[in-house]
Order: structure tokens, then sequence, then C-alpha cells
């Protein structure tokens, strides 16, 4: 009987332990950096538009398509990736939530369709009917992005750089992480593919729909160390994908190895969520101390208070009085305000400065698009086997990752300490991407791979970039909204480079190949080319359109030098207060 109490005691100490561990698991999956964690997750399956070189050859082939309408179902992939603005409109009235069930739903119902089309499960749909599955299922995309993304920025507004580099340096490296677990899953059937790129982006959007959303916080002054954790553990996953690849192109992989393989890549992708948790216990535990000894710094008060306003003279006639003003939304689109103001989003849209930046991401974004979207045919034209074409897009993604993480850290800390503007570093990576492009143009044994590496890390390096600029030059109230409306310039250059030019000139030397052997176009069920003249022609006018918008980028370097020269966070530093202080025992943590 005595021992009563102690056990009675025992189970309440386990009650209230229990109960804690629930309350702090509630805090965790409320807080900033669980939302951070959730938007990786996002992320990382938002980027199925980069696989379209692995599938496509099963369009082509399973429903009889030639190289010009196979480009034009490109076309329209890029057009639903990257015209956005229906997200961004959505979003600024509605919240999160809402945007990204809109994205999944999207999602899922696109590339559902297209699977049951490849696989010969409907009847065989007509190009419109294609061409609109596929625009539905990589405009969901857009949806993703405004959700995660513009909110991830909102959360750290100081750290956007790194930001925007880690989350598109995630959707980057989705291409091979996704390609990793198809492979476990379905084997090396690329249909099956498809099926993957349905249900699992779409599954992911659900699960954190509700963790995702934008918060007011005190900043930390560990933040960007803790977004270099996050970079360090997203370069191991990225190094283990690359040497993933290159050992099944060069083994023979049996299921059990791709099994590891993709389960590894999945265990990497949930190692940021024990970072979140360590993070999450220094605001827990200052709630539940209530004193400790805190370092604080006090402001000297000022001299002078601020002299009292002077009383207004009252008007006894209410016609004397000063009515308010009622403006339209056009009377102000060119009174624009300073750079790094939040301009209205059609100041924004009809700056100099807007204009500058589409044409460069209409040179740049287009012609990299062009060449993700033909590097499947690339391939073949030059003789690869199928498995090494696959490797190609594999290394594409990997090193797009390596682009986005580069340009998004490095522009951030050149910034910072050198207050080198982000335009500039666009147009050295616009510059890179011409020599990628070029080796394409005149290959050599072994110049695809390279080509792949080149033009996969400055296309990824072009968009943090983008997304970087607009933030900074036009403020983030309205961000949900022009961060998309800034990569319209993007499936624009694609259906004119693309479809306009790289696919009639493959298609005309492939007829000219079956005119040497005799046939006509009615004889064969695919045009197919093959030779190095095939993509030639096409890559030097893509490198000469990428050169031209290197060129025209230096013009917005010149416009920005002195505004970056200025502390452009000024206003976030001073809206969000001193940093978060931290108790002194904590400080490690």
């Amino acid at each position: 009987m005595g021992d009563e109490p102690s056990t009675t005691s025992a189970a309440a100490n386990k009650g209230s332990e229990g109960g804690e561990v629930f309350r702090f698991m509630i805090h965790v999956v409320r807080g900033r950096w669980f939302s951070l964690f959730a938007s990786f997750l996002i992320m990382a399956g938002a980027g199925a538009t980069y696989l379209f070189g692995v599938y496509s050859k099963d369009i082509k082939s399973s429903l009889g398509y030639d190289q010009t309408t196979l480009n034009l179902l490109g076309f329209f992939k890029d057009l639903g990736a990257n015209v956005g603005v229906l997200s961004g409109l959505i979003a600024e009235v509605s919240p999160t939530w809402f945007v990204l069930l809109i994205g999944s739903a999207m999602n899922f119902a696109g590339y559902f369709m297209i699977w049951l089309s490849v696989t010969g499960k409907i009847a065989k749909p007509k190009v419109w009917h294609m061409c609109m599955y596929i625009c539905i299922g990589a405009n969901s995309q857009n949806f993703a992005n405004t959700g995660a993304l513009v909110t991830s920025v909102r959360n750290f507004p100081e750290s956007r750089g790194a930001m925007l580099g880690l989350l598109k340096g995630f959707t980057g490296l989705s291409g091979a992480i996704m390609t990793q677990i198809y492979l476990a899953v379905y084997g090396n059937d690329s249909k099956s593919l498809i099926l993957l790129i349905a249900w699992l982006p779409a599954a992911l959007s659900v699960a954190f729909v509700y963790t995702i959303r934008e918060m007011k916080v005190a900043r930390q002054p560990n933040e960007l160390r803790v977004l270099y954790h996050f970079l360090y553990i997203s370069i191991a996953l990225a190094l283990f994908l690359m040497a993933v690849t290159i050992a099944q192109k060069v083994v023979d992989f049996p299921q059990r190895a791709y099994a590891g393989s993709a389960t590894v890549a999945c265990a990497l992708l949930f190692v940021p969520l024990f970072i979140a948790i360590r993070e999450e216990l220094v605001p827990w535990n200052q709630m539940k101390q209530p004193f400790s000894p805190k370092i604080t710094i006090d402001k000297p008060l000022p001299v002078e208070s601020k002299p009292r306003p002077t009383p207004q003279p009252q008007f006894s006639n209410p016609e004397l009085k000063e009515q308010p003003k009622t403006t339209s939304c056009f009377s102000n689109v060119f009174d624009k305000p300073e750079r790094g103001e939040d301009y209205t989003i059609l100041q924004a849209l009809l700056s100099t400065d807007m204009l500058i930046l589409f044409l460069a991401t209409f040179c740049g974004l287009g012609s990299s698009l062009t060449a993700v979207d033909n590097l499947g045919q690339i391939g073949e034209s030059l003789g690869y086997p199928t498995k090494t074409i696959k490797s190609f897009v594999s290394l594409l993604s990997i090193w797009n990752y390596f682009g986005r993480i580069f340009s998004g850290f490095v522009s951030d800390s050149l910034l910072a300490k050198y207050k080198i503007p982000r335009p500039l570093m666009m147009t050295l990576v616009l510059f890179l991407s011409c020599i990628g492009l070029l080796l394409i143009a005149f290959p050599f044994p072994g110049s695809v791979y390279a080509a792949s590496v080149i033009i996969g890390f400055s296309f990824g390096a072009q968009l943090p970039l983008i997304f970087a600029i607009i933030s900074e030059l036009f403020g983030l109230k309205y961000y949900s909204t022009l961060f998309n409306c800034g990569q319209l310039a993007s499936p624009l250059g694609s259906y004119i480079l693309n479809v306009k030019v790289t696919g009639p000139l493959y298609d005309r030397e492939a007829l000219k190949q079956l005119t040497k052997k005799g046939l006509n176009r009615s004889s064969v069920k695919e045009l197919i080319c093959i030779g190095k003249q095939c993509y030639r022609l096409p890559f030097i006018i893509l490198a000469s359109v990428t050169c031209f918008g290197a060129l025209s980028s230096l013009i917005l370097v010149a416009r920005t030098r002195e505004f970056y020269k200025g502390d452009i966070y000024k206003k976030f530093k001073e809206a969000a207060g001193p940093p978060e202080e931290v108790p002194m025992g904590e400080k490690q943590l």
C-alpha cells in the first residue's frame, strides 16, 4: 500500500512528460523552421518538368509524333511551368493552403492523363489534348513555387539569396531524386515515371498543406549559419546522387541496389528535419523559463524628443475641409518609387529595369529550356545508348542544383562583402551558358557530358538570380505576382527558339536523310536524324541569342550599380528589430 503514492507520482510524471513532448511537437510543426523543411520537400517534388527528356521518347514513339510536334509539347510544358500569374494572383487573395491544394489537384490531373495516353489505357488523344494535359501538369509547379518559395522568402527576407538558392536547388535535384525512386519502385520503365510524377508531388503538397504559412517572428542572429547547415546536407545529397548516377552507368544495378540508393536519397532528404527541431528548441526553452539572464545592448535614448504636432485649425464650413483624394490604379503607373520600395504590379511591369530583365530572361532561359527539352534527341542523334541519355538528364539535374545554390549563396556573399550587383553575376552566367550550347553545336567524344554539366549549372543559376533581383528592385508586397510575371519571358523564348527554330531545323535535316535513302515522310512513323549536323545550326543560333542576352543584362548592371552599393535590406532590419535574444546558457544550441 505504501508504494501506491510513488506509483501514482511516477505515472503522473510520465503523463506530464508525454504531454510536454506532445506540446513540443506541436510547437515544432507550427514553427517557421519546420515550415522551411516542408518547403524543401515540396520543392524537391516540383521539378517534374526537368524529366521531360526522359519520357519524351515514349510520347514520341507511342503517339507517332515528329520532332516539331514533340517540341510543341515541350513548349506547352514550358508555358505551363513559367506562366504563374494565375497562382500569384490567387495567392494575393487566398491563404497558402488553398494555393497548394490547387497545385496538387492540377499536378495529378495533368500527368495522370498523359500516363493514360502513353500507356494506351484511353483512346489516342489529339495533339491539343496532350498540349493541354502537359500545360496543366506543369503549371502546378507554379502553385508549389508560390506557396512554398514566396512564403519562405517572406519569413527570411534578409537571407533571400541563400533561401532562393536552397529552395530552387532542391527543385533542381528533384529530377535525379525521382529517377532513383522510379527505378526502385517501377524498374527501368520510363512510362511509369509519368505515373510517379503524377502522384508523388501531389501527395507532398497535401501532406504539408497546413504547415507552410507566413509568420511574423523576430529574426535570429544565426539564421545564415543554419541555412549553411541545410546547404551542406543538400550538397551531400547532390554528391550522392551524382555518384549513384555514374555508378549506374558503369555497372548494371540489381533491383535491390536501386531500392538501396532510393532509400539513402530519401533519408538525406529528411535530415533537415532534425536541424529544424534543434532550432525550435531555443524558443521553446525560452518560453519555459520565466527569467534568465540575457545579453542585450541598449540603444542610447535620443537627446531631444520629437516636437508635439501643432494643432490644426478647425474649419466650421464643411465645404472648406480637405476632401480625401481617390486615385485610379493607373494614375501612378509612371510615378514610380525608389528602387527597393514596394512597387505596384503595373509600376514594376512597365519599368525599364523589368523590360531589360525580361529580355535577358527570354534569351537565357529560352535557350537553356530548348537545350533541356532536346537533350534526349541530342543523345540519340549522336549515337548514345538510352541508358547513357538518362545519365545526361540526371547530370543536368544535379548540376542544375549546384548552379542554383552557387548563385544564391555566392551572390549573397559578394553583395554583402563587395557590393557586387546581382545582375553582373547574371551576365557571367549567360556567357557560361554560351559555351555549353557551342559544345553541342560542335560535338566531340564526351562533349555532351560537359555540355550537360555547363547547361545544367547555368540554367539553374539563372532562376535564383532573376527571382532575387525582382524582390530587391520591386519589393515584397506583390512578390507573389511579380516573380511569376518575371519568368513569363521563359516560355515565350522557348516557343520561338524551340518550336519555331530548333524543331523545324531538326526535321529538315531528318527529311534530307530520308530523301538520300529514297524514302518519304509517309513511309516512316517518326522522323529521326542521326549525325552531328542535326543540331549544329540550331545551337549556333541559341548560343548567339544567349550572348545577346548577356550583353543586354550589362545595361541592367549599369543602371542598378548605385542601388546595390547601399544597404538594400535596411528597412527589413529596422522592421524586425534587434536579433532574438538568447539566454546565456543556450547560445551553443
